[in-house]
């Protein structure tokens, strides 16, 4: 009875024992690999480049999947039939972990079912020498080369697969794309790096025949941006430089030197929102774009004009089909999800003598809800029965408009006062074109065509 009893304790203590030994092997296969975080001590005495890739998809949108350098099929989560997306961050300064990381995983894996691949070069980006990331742009291409051919090995697609590479991230998609020959799917640059890249020729940094499709978002063109055009497409929200909300002073510290940089990132996730699309209108010049002539979107008929951010390849064919890169501008608001409303003001006036200044637009609803114009219009000159195209937008906008008023200023705190005589305006809606409101001076008021406000009269007032 004895032995049976002494028996029966060794049993339970080896149950026991495996029974921890599983536990513990399965809180380790659990434990999630994560992105390196730094800090500004490894950024003082510098960082050897090394590079992890983190594959997330929807089988494991939480834990990412460190994928092995030597076996990279091996994983238990890649499916090479599946489009590959993916992410390259840029210069780490201070080596914190990039703020829109957790934002760009969550969104590109609601919006498609892919793999998910966070590039993770920290240590090799995290320096105060900003050109040893540099010269580590070209290595860790490199290393990406020989996860790339061991996908394509197993089956993968080079047509499906997308790079999305944010500053110095985006010059390692485009020396990664030369290693195809171009072949490469798309590249997507975020405000590509433009210090030590800007007087390289097309070899030495993202160049439009890196990959079969290219979209450029430039977003601080006048400092740490690249100014010209890289990709098939170039975005210049703003005119590429100055983004609304951002600090305009020094005295605002780091946000300063990072706000207009890095508002690239934020605008391309706004484009996996549902809060609205972002349209561009391809055009020569942001001035050009500001005076109300690159509004027309035939070319692109029977599609609309290209939208920003994730969806812009559905422009592809229409858009490779141009030699030259496609330069396109639009205004944004000052915060997420960054849409404006924009319409076209053609007016014809009648003052005999000639006059130049700046016109604000409110328009009120039926339930007089008003909004004023917010984007900033050029001075106009205004000449009798001349007609003048003004690009004018804002931040909401109205499916039946009640009252418009106009506001002339000169701008000028001395010097005489003058009016603005109207004989003949036209609103019309860019987001809706088919929303177009012909108006004409009736005894000093605007009139609205009948089928559009039912005989209501919309005032005009000027000073």
């Amino acid at each position: 009875m004895l032995r049976i009893a002494f028996l029966r304790f060794h049993m339970l203590k080896l149950c026991f024992f495996i029974c921890l030994m599983c536990w513990v092997k399965s809180g380790e296969e659990k434990k999630c690999p994560g992105f390196t975080g730094l800090n500004i001590g490894n950024a003082l005495t510098g960082t050897n480049l090394e590079v992890q890739l983190l594959l997330y998809t929807r089988e494991n949108p939480d834990c990412s999947e460190k994928l092995n350098e030597r076996n990279v099929t091996a994983s238990e989560y890649l499916s090479t039939s599946k489009k590959i997306i993916l992410v390259v961050h840029g210069f780490r300064p201070t080596g914190s972990i990039p703020v829109w990381l957790d934002d760009i995983k969550t969104l590109l894996l609601t919006a498609e079912d892919i793999n998910l691949i966070i590039v993770d070069w920290n240590r090799g980006a995290t320096t105060l020498n900003y050109n040893t990331a540099v010269e580590n742009t070209r290595k860790v291409a490199k290393i990406l080369k020989n996860y790339v051919d061991q996908m394509l090995a197993d089956g993968a697609s080079l047509d499906f697969v997308h790079v999305i590479g944010v500053s110095l991230g985006a010059h390692v998609a485009g020396f990664l794309g030369k290693k195809y020959n171009g072949k490469l799917g798309r590249i997507t640059g975020l405000d590509p790096a433009g210090p030590l890249f800007s007087q390289e020729p097309p070899e030495g940094r993202l160049y439009h025949t890196d990959a079969q499709f290219i979209d450029v978002i430039h977003t601080d063109i006048d400092a740490l941006g690249f100014r010209k055009p890289l990709g098939t497409i170039d975005f210049y929200p703003n005119g590429g430089m100055d983004q609304p909300g951002c600090p305009k002073t020094v005295f605002s510290g780091f946000q300063y030197f990072k706000c207009d940089h890095q508002r690239s990132v934020l605008l391309f996730l706004s484009s996996l929102k549902s809060g609205c699309n972002i349209t561009a209108y391809p055009c020569d010049s942001y001035l050009d774009y500001k005076r109300g002539k690159c509004v027309d979107c035939k070319a692109f008929q029977p599609m609309p004009c290209p939208v920003l951010g994730y969806y812009a390849d559905r422009w592809k064919e229409l858009l490779i089909q141009n030699s030259l890169p496609t330069k396109a501008y639009f205004d944004t608001s000052d915060h997420d999800p960054f849409c404006t409303y924009s319409y076209l003001l053609d007016i014809i006036t009648w003052n005999k003598s000639i006059r130049r200044g700046f016109i604000r637009v409110k328009i009120t609803d039926y339930a007089g809800r008003t909004v004023e114009s917010e984007m900033d219009s050029e001075a106009a000159t205004f000449q009798q029965y001349r007609r003048v195209k003004i690009l004018t937008g804002f931040y909401q906008d109205f499916d039946k408009i009640s009252r418009i008023s106009l506001t002339f200023s000169t701008k000028t705190v001395i010097g005489p006062k003058y009016k603005l005589r109207i004989l003949q305006m036209r609103l019309k809606s860019l987001n809706n074109p088919e929303r177009l409101l012909n108006m004409n001076i009736k005894n000093g008021v605007l009139v609205l065509p009948m089928q559009h406000a039912e005989k209501q009269r919309i005032k005009c007032n000027w000073r």
